[in-house]
């Protein structure tokens, strides 16, 4: 798979959104291999750690959220969904799982009826280590302010107005990764 390429597709014009995803994404991607380089007992499919950091936020674009320069009409938190339905259609089925499972520390489907969001009612929790480590490493990175990085303390109090069960999580992918 050649990310770049999709990218290029659905973002071609070298404009602030496109410059914004790829310095976030790039951000997450360099995380995740430093923690793949860190942990080589975890044998972290690498190679897929890359594409899939690069393409985690790819359905960004057709969301709501003019400060970080999205434009769309579809509230935020579709952006997951909209990018795995993207990268489903260009063949990249895991891929896709990534993308859908990386808001928050994942969302369940009682999560998403109780508080009635905008998607369809399924788990989109993240299963694999890889899409673990994805979520995990998005979660120190703000594209609002993107030269700020987090500290584990402050990604977990950023987590904390969702819910304890989140901030649980990612402490434990704390253990895991760090």
């Amino acid at each position: 798979m050649n990310y770049e390429t999709i990218i290029d597709k659905y973002y071609p014009e070298d404009d602030d959104l496109r410059r914004l995803l790829l310095h976030h994404s790039r951000q997450v991607a360099d995380r995740c291999r430093l923690v793949a380089s860190r942990h080589p007992e975890l044998q972290l499919d690498t190679v897929f750690l890359e594409e899939a950091a690069m393409l985690h936020d790819i359905g960004i674009r057709w969301c709501h959220a003019p400060s970080i320069f999205c434009m769309g009409n579809e509230p935020y938190i579709r952006h997951g969904l909209i990018g795995g339905e993207l990268l489903r259609r260009e063949g990249y089925e895991r891929h896709a799982r990534v993308c859908e499972r990386h808001t928050g520390t994942g969302l369940t489907c009682q999560q998403i009826l109780s508080q009635q969001l905008p998607l369809p009612p399924a788990d989109y929790v993240p299963q694999t280590l890889e899409e673990q480590l994805v979520c995990y490493a998005d979660k120190f990175y703000s594209k609002s302010r993107p030269d700020r990085v987090l500290t584990v303390e402050q990604a977990a109090q950023s987590l904390a107005k969702f819910g304890q069960e989140g901030v649980q999580k990612f402490l434990a992918w704390a253990q895991l990764f760090e």
